[in-house]
Formats: C-alpha cells, structure tokens, sequence
C-alpha cells in the first residue's frame, strides 16, 4: 500500500547569523489513509516544522516528501498552493476567522480557489456546516459565536473541500478544557468516518484521543507508536 504521507530522512536546516540551526535531522515516517496520528513535542522540538513541511507551507533542505506517492518536496509556489487547496484541510489554534463574514462565507471563501463554481461552492460550505452541526448558524458572524462553535466552522472549513488530509495544529489550544473535549470527540467521529488527521500538539492527554503517536525531540523521532506506551518513564 502507498502511504499517503511519506517523509524520507528529511531536514530543515536555518542559518540563523553564525549559527547553523538544525529544526528537523533526518525525519522518516510514513502515515496511511484513516490514520489518526498526533505529532507531540515541547516547544522547539520540531513539530510545527513538521507539519509546515507536510501542509505545504514550506520545503526540506534535504530529504523528500511524497504525498500519496508524489513527490511534492521541490514544487514552485504555486504547485504547492494547489496541494493546499485541493488535497489539504487546516484546523487552526486560533480560528483565523474573517470577522466581517458570516458562517457560510468564511467557509465558502476555503473553495474560492480550488475552481469550484459559485453554485458548488455554497452546496459544497453548508454541506460542511451540517457536518459540524452549525447549519443554524450559518449567517452568524464570528463575534456571535462561541469559541467552540468557532472552531467547529474552521473544522467545516477544512473539510469542504473533502481533503485527502485533515492538519489540526493545536486546535484546542484556545478553548476550555471541557469544550476542547468536545472538539477532540468530533476529530475522533471524523476519522472513524474515514478521515485522516493529523494532529499537532504539545499536550500529551490530548496526543492520547490519537490512534498513533509520534514524539519529537531536537528534531528527531524518539517515539512512534501506541498511545498506551507512549509516555512511559
């Protein structure tokens, strides 16, 4: 089987002044479609490197990445941006949420480029509302949302595109403990519906809602495998 994400011994190398910063040494891992992952790491660790390398938000300096068998680690700009818009949904920490737009156009606005025309883009947004449960909410502005429900629009916007891959870079960081569960609880309801996630974080109780776990530290791999032994002493 073709793993959907594939990294080979990749690094991202910075040349900060004098200093020659290594963010990632020699990463490979493979993830395969239906996989929940959780990347975990401290600040620093590598991890948010990681998934800028995976989202497409940015390339190796050595190494390759395959996205389901494509290598994609070398693409110009644009190439990459069409990755984004046709193959990758993002959850992120803090919403990013257009405040002058309702529910509906905050989410219609992720397919403005992805060449769908106007009629498939509202059909293809309030499809994605439903999913989350907001289909009430659809002409409410941010502001009059809660921060649960906010980030259950920019959930609906990462799925409406129907991406091969779901990046949730720490998406309940912003949220209580209470609401973030429930947040957590619809990540888990959308993989068991066949969606792969990849989730970011540094929390390990919320690394453990993930079916796998992938520990960075100083850039590398120290730990891939079952969440129960995961964070043994």
């Amino acid at each position: 089987m073709i793993p959907l994400i594939e990294l080979k011994d990749v690094y991202k190398i910075y040349q900060m002044g004098d200093n020659t910063v290594y963010a990632t040494k020699g990463v490979s891992l493979k993830i395969f479609k239906g996989e929940f992952v959780a990347i975990v790491g401290q600040s620093g660790s590598g991890k948010s490197t990681l998934m800028n390398i995976i989202g497409c938000l940015d390339v190796p300096t050595k190494g390759k990445y395959f996205l389901n068998g494509s290598d994609v680690s070398a693409l110009k700009d644009d190439k990459q941006a069409d990755i984004r818009n046709k193959k990758l949904g993002f959850i992120f920490q803090q919403y990013n949420l257009i405040s002058k737009l309702n529910v509906l156009e905050n989410v219609e606005l992720s397919l403005l480029y992805g060449g769908y025309s106007s009629i498939d883009r509202v059909n293809l947004a309030k499809a994605a509302i439903a999913r989350v449960g907001l289909s009430d909410k659809m002409k409410n502005l941010p502001s009059q949302l809660s921060g649960g429900q906010q980030q259950r629009v920019s959930i609906a916007r990462a799925l409406a595109n129907n991406p091969s891959i779901i990046l949730a870079d720490e998406p309940t960081g912003a949220l209580d403990s209470q609401t973030g569960i429930r947040v957590l609880n619809f990540l888990q309801k959308l993989n068991n519906e066949g969606n792969t996630i990849v989730l970011i974080t540094h929390d390990n109780n919320i690394a453990m809602k993930a079916k796998r776990i992938i520990k960075i530290k100083d850039g590398e791999i120290i730990y891939d495998g079952v969440p129960e032994n995961a964070f043994e002493e």
